[in-house]
């Protein structure tokens, strides 16, 4: 092929490669905005003080700016809790070490589920305790963070003298950049951890 030949298909390999990532920006702003923002109009997560699994004050603004998904459980739930960290744990290593995510993982035992346990079943997990965040706190307002901020079902209840039963939602949230919950996964289902990774990869 000729010198005059190869220029002559240079602007046409640079339309080209430019009209392709135009259509893949398209793409990605459709995904993005494809993904319902849930809750009332305005609804965004809000502010909390609560302890993570090396007893030190974890607030809520550290997650301002990234996206991150959100489950509710307990470290001794026999039930649904180990399939969802299963799950949660597939998802978090998708993204390991990427920056802009956070995975949040908040007791509703914070009775038993005291930081040095959340550090041991974070350990057994394998997590990254940087990018996947294990709190407790306060009782009453861990539920009320899974109910009025991240539209969750948490609650307990007496069930014989001195046992109590705690009731939890097996999904998780997923809330972007601007604290607004973008969708719900079942935890305990591996088709929807797939689409769980993808709606991640959309806002990011």
């Amino acid at each position: 092929m000729s010198r005059k030949k190869k220029y002559s298909i240079l602007p046409l390999l640079i339309a080209i490669a430019v009209v392709s990532a135009l259509v893949l920006l398209l793409t990605k702003q459709k995904q993005i905005k494809d993904l319902p923002v849930l809750g009332e109009p305005g609804h965004k997560t809000g502010s909390f003080v609560l302890t993570n699994q090396d007893g030190q004050s974890f607030i809520a603004e550290e997650l301002k700016g990234k996206v991150h998904v959100a489950e509710f459980f307990f470290t001794t739930c026999k039930g649904i809790c180990p399939r969802m960290n299963k799950n949660m744990q597939k998802v978090y290593q998708q993204f390991l070490g990427n920056n802009a995510i956070r995975f949040v993982s908040f007791t509703v035992d914070p009775a038993h589920d005291t930081a040095p346990v959340l550090k041991q079943y974070a350990d057994l997990l394998k997590a990254d305790i940087k990018q996947w965040i294990f709190l407790t706190g306060n009782k009453d307002s861990l539920y009320k963070i899974a109910r009025e901020q991240y539209l969750l079902s948490a609650a307990d209840t007496a069930i014989a003298e001195a046992a109590e039963e705690f009731i939890h939602t097996q999904y998780f949230a997923l809330v972007d950049q601007q604290n607004r919950i973008r969708g719900f996964y079942d935890g305990t289902n591996e088709k929807e951890m797939i689409k769980l990774i993808a709606d991640i990869r959309s806002l990011l």
